[in-house]
């Protein structure tokens, strides 16, 4: 079994990583069965894939699921030294010929390795999955956290002045503002969220996560000023005063995003027929900051400053972009709050989960589309809001959870029309003839571009141009040359250089090359290549260098010395006398630019193409998305939705003529194997 591990490592299958952890337990129990080791390596090698267990019966079921089957860029398969080709190693489905559940469960029967929980096991099996213990804990950390704050919600609600309550409401969603054609699922997410110690707010672009999120904050804070301030768990009630509320998001160029509108949305917060209603509204904060820096990270440990015995000093903590945070930072996050504090998540369930293991968002709301409100929540919400749910959304066997959770229906960006709107709720569903259909239609915000094989033409006018020169009379959809003319026309002769690197930054912004992998010729590395190229040939960039004007690049690792996060991205800049300098947007919040010396970025890439991953939390008003010619695991509906979302005006779509990947794509769904489920 050793070998065949190690052959499968080499065959770029399995990672080293996970190979050695099973010749480690070969090693500490020298009689383990066969089948032990290879769960072991298998349960390790679902980190890397974003699950947090082995599901030892989907295994069994679909074998080549729990692998990188086929990597992105596989091993030549041959030793330099060997005169004939190595044999191909024996696939997982030949590996596991003949094995049942039955078997595997048998074979895990090793009490010094493998536990129920109890102990300090190294693997831990519940039922038919296999945890590495770590991630186990943090799994029952999560619900056991959210667990807690949902059983105060009863007390919670009752503490609540109910006719404050609805007065604040129908002042903060004055009934002008919804014509009564449908529900409004803002206003009763903000009730939902009022009466709970832990909620979520999930939606698709524009639904107004970020609006239902202020105004929210903007009740709790009138209800903390004008009466005693009720703690989340109900167990104590002080003096009126603001409360102590933090917001957060996972990466900096998410955080950056959501310190820009939230501004906005704070100065336009009706809160004149509040009682103080101004000290409401300075009240809400409008500073954004990384959950990293939230947290207090530790050098060179996985630990934070703040936990269970130093807790955050908040009264409520906002997370946005939730569904980025992976299951290890989600138990730190709970962790570290005290038991009083409200904890408000924010995201698009349907996006691509976390890099890490763990899809907490997409897990958490897997009921949401349904509603499932118990009576006494939809009366108790028809009181607070004068909002009816629909018969169909009540369910007399709704849990806890389902009472926390608020999805929000109706898309504000979206006409009901819109080509990206309509592409993204197709993909969303899995329906592939639909997404072949609506190409024919000539919506004008979407475009499909076809890339011959050996041919580079539409490809090179779509990065150069936008593709605006197909004859399709959408010349405002911009490609890379947009951003270089603006750096080449505006460059300053004096030291006044911070308006044009604003200017440029923005421009920057009017276009993005997206991508599915990160190896091979249509991922990042090749991609980023391939982009330079044109642009030198274009003679827009002097790219012969490491470092050259016009350079975009992404940081790759947070640093706390330069207050660069992990996602922002930057542009390099030739300043008035020659010398060059990396212009960020500063992520105060202030529209200012941070400039910093080329030799002080030790973990950045070029980012003329962007993985979809580390998309998230950004927004393009022309995005492109280039998928593969041959079709990679990690293409799913989720990945192809997520860039899809990133576009705020057009939406190309770039595929190989003849390929099939995009409606490959469209049928796959993410599967991460979990236990954390239905709280």
């Amino acid at each position: 079994m050793l070998d065949v591990l190690d052959r499968w490592v080499e065959r770029g299958w399995l990672r080293s990583l996970d190979a050695g952890f099973a010749r480690f337990l070969s090693n500490e129990v020298p009689h383990a069965p066969p089948l032990l080791l290879l769960a072991a390596a298998l349960a390790s090698h679902q980190l890397g894939r974003g699950h947090v267990c082995l599901d030892l019966q989907a295994t069994i079921d679909d074998p080549t699921f729990v692998l990188s089957l086929p990597p992105e860029e596989p091993n030549a398969w041959a030793r330099p030294d060997a005169a004939e080709p190595r044999a191909l190693p024996p696939t997982p489905s030949e590996v596991l010929a003949g094995t049942t559940l039955d078997h595997w469960l048998q074979a895990l029967d090793e009490r010094t390795t493998v536990a129920d929980g109890a102990g300090s096991t190294p693997l831990v099996l519940i039922d038919a999955r296999l945890y590495l213990r770590r991630y186990w804990q943090y799994e029952q950390d999560v619900r056991a956290g959210i667990e807690r704050r949902l059983a105060a919600s009863t007390k919670l609600q009752s503490a609540l002045p109910m006719d404050a309550v609805r007065r604040a409401l129908d002042v903060l969603f004055p009934a002008a503002a919804n014509t009564g054609a449908r529900t409004d699922w803002q206003k009763l997410a903000c009730a939902l969220a009022a009466r709970s110690g832990f909620s979520i707010v999930t939606g698709g672009p524009g639904t107004g996560k970020t609006t239902t999120v202020v105004k929210l904050l903007a009740l709790l804070q009138a209800l903390a000023l004008h009466a005693p301030r009720i703690s989340s768990d109900a167990s104590s009630m002080n003096t009126a005063r603001p409360l102590r509320i933090r917001l957060a998001a996972p990466t900096g160029k998410a955080a950056a995003r959501l310190n820009e509108s939230i501004a906005g949305a704070v100065a336009r917060l009706p809160v004149d027929a509040l009682p103080d209603g101004e000290a409401v509204r300075a009240a809400i904060p409008n500073v954004v900051t990384t959950l990293h820096r939230v947290l207090g990270t530790l050098p060179d440990t996985r630990r934070f400053r703040h936990d269970a015995g130093n807790p955050l000093p908040v009264d409520v903590l906002v997370i946005d972009e939730a569904s980025m945070v992976d299951l290890e930072m989600m138990a730190a996050v709970l962790a570290a709050l005290p038991p009083s504090a409200r904890l408000i998540l924010l995201g698009d369930k349907d996006q691509l989960a976390s890099v890490e293991a763990g899809a907490v968002i997409g897990e958490l709301c897997a009921r949401a589309a349904g509603g499932h409100y118990t009576s006494q929540t939809a009366a108790w919400l028809e009181a607070a809001t004068g909002e009816r749910i629909d018969a169909a959304m009540i369910d007399a066997d709704g849990t806890p959870l389902d009472q926390a959770i608020a999805m929000l229906r109706h898309s504000h960006r979206f006409a009901s029309d819109s080509g990206i709107g309509l592409l993204a709720s197709f993909v969303n569903a899995g329906d592939a003839d639909a997404v072949d259909r609506i190409w024919a239609d000539a919506h004008a915000d979407l475009a499909l571009v076809r890339c011959p094989a050996g041919d580079d033409a539409a490809f090179r006018s779509l990065v150069i141009d936008g593709g605006a020169s197909h004859g399709d009379g959408r010349a405002e959809r911009q490609g890379y040359r947009h951003y270089l003319d603006v750096m080449h026309a505006q460059r300053p002769l004096d030291d006044d250089v911070d308006a044009w690197a604003l200017a440029v930054l923005e421009a920057h912004d009017a276009f993005q090359l997206l991508c599915a992998l990160r190896r091979g010729p249509w991922g990042v590395e090749g991609l980023n290549r391939r982009v330079a190229r044109l642009l030198q040939d274009e003679k827009l960039i002097d790219a012969r260098g490491e470092w050259f004007a016009g350079r975009p690049v992404l940081v790759t690792r947070n640093d706390y010395e330069l207050g660069l996060m992990n996602g922002d991205i930057g542009i390099a800049l030739e300043l008035p006398g020659g010398a060059l300098r990396v212009a960020f947007p500063a992520a105060d919040g202030s529209g200012g630019v941070k400039w910093v010396l080329p030799s002080r970025l030790q973990a950045v890439e070029t980012v003329f193409a962007l993985t979809v991953h580390k998309s998230q939390g950004s927004e393009f008003v022309h995005a492109a998305l280039v998928l593969p010619e041959s079709f990679s695991p990690v293409m799913t509906r989720e990945l192809v939705y997520t860039g899809i979302t990133r576009a705020k005006k057009w939406l190309s779509l770039a595929v190989m003529d003849g390929s099939d990947t995009l409606r490959l794509a469209v049928d796959a769904k993410v599967r991460r194997a979990s236990g954390l489920g239905v709280v």
